[in-house]
């Protein structure tokens, strides 16, 4: 059956990488409809909103959606508009793949995937300032918050990836010597957790700042990551920068319900409209996007028409050390896809 999907092709780069994107998924075929929505400052002069009802309920008709970039405008009540849609689905699981497809990087063959928490922790944005001695603005406070519901479907998320997919270990990230109440409680429940798959999956701990160190040595040693939702932050851009950067970083963020599948890095006002910008973010979510909703073959060709493509430096944009554009690239891509 033909899914219908939500396209929010996004600000500044947006729209160029979102139009690359379809054309690679309609090459491979891809039984898809696209129902195309605004968000962000594409959004404002036709709606008075980044963040339009109907773009909302799109997303909750179809359930899967795929989005560019996005730019929160100022002064419209959004922190961001990312998080602001992770929040009305409850897009509890953010997934970012790190997979090597240039060679000659500095490391080869890595094949990570890390699972951020993305509705609790310091990012739920409970802070204030304290006021001292005439000052308002003396001191500031900010509420980590961690709950055992939370942590539990997070980490049964990364453990039921690795079973699905054959993985062999999962790594828990955390700050508990320190935090030992809210880190305690997220490294408990995930010991709890392990236990369930004990003998089928591997199972360890590791302080988040030592895991970052350990993946710059040697990101072989891992497999399947999670953690709370800044560290997750953190070290899913780092994982991005052991296979090339933030232009070949795919993402989906997944709930009971609905998911949304995007690029991670921003809507770079600077490049757009040239013609330049990298399109395999999005289109690697795409894939993902493809995977989640079952149509597995069109999702490994396309992956695989990427990695074929990136491996002459004519076909590779800017950010990657290349000179070609946004339409080079995407041609070579739809060439590996015959």
């Amino acid at each position: 059956m033909t899914q219908t999907i939500t396209i929010i092709p996004g600000d500044g780069i947006g729209p160029e990488v979102t139009d690359a994107t379809l054309r690679i998924l309609r090459a491979a075929g891809a039984d898809l409809k696209y129902e195309v929505q605004l968000a962000g400052t594409a959004a404002m002069e036709e709606f008075k909103s980044p963040l339009p009802e109907q773009t909302i309920e799109s997303i909750r008709t179809n359930r899967v959606c795929l989005k560019g970039p996005l730019t929160t405008p100022l002064g419209v009540g959004f922190r961001s508009l990312n998080v602001a849609i992770r929040k009305e689905f409850d897009l509890f699981s953010n997934v970012r793949p790190a997979l090597s497809m240039v060679p000659g990087s500095r490391y080869e063959d890595v094949d990570l995937v890390l699972f951020r928490e993305n509705t609790e922790g310091l990012y739920v944005g409970v802070e204030h300032f304290i006021g001292l001695g005439g000052d308002p603005r003396a001191a500031a406070e900010s509420v980590m918050i961690i709950t055992r519901h939370g942590s539990e479907r997070i980490v049964r998320s990364a453990f039921e990836y690795a079973r699905a997919n054959g993985r062999k270990k999962v790594t828990l990230a955390h700050k508990a010597n320190i935090l030992k109440c809210t880190q305690g409680l997220f490294l408990d429940v995930g010991r709890e957790v392990a236990k369930e798959y004990a003998g089928e999956i591997d199972f360890e701990d590791r302080i988040v700042d030592a895991t970052a160190m350990q993946l710059v040595v040697n990101p072989h040693q891992f497999d399947v990551l999670v953690m709370e939702n800044m560290f997750g932050d953190i070290l899913s851009d780092l994982i991005a920068g052991l296979v090339g950067g933030l232009g070949l970083a795919p993402a989906g963020n997944i709930g009971k319900n609905e998911a949304v599948f995007e690029a991670v890095h921003g809507s770079a006002p600077d490049i757009a409209g040239k013609g330049i910008a990298n399109p395999s973010s999005l289109t690697l979510s795409a894939a993902m996007l493809l995977d989640h909703i079952g149509q597995v073959d069109a999702a490994s060709r396309i992956r695989s028409a990427v990695g074929e493509a990136l491996k002459l430096p004519q076909n590779r944009t800017a950010d990657l050390g290349g000179k070609a554009s946004t339409t080079v690239f995407t041609e070579a891509v739809l060439k590996h896809l015959k």
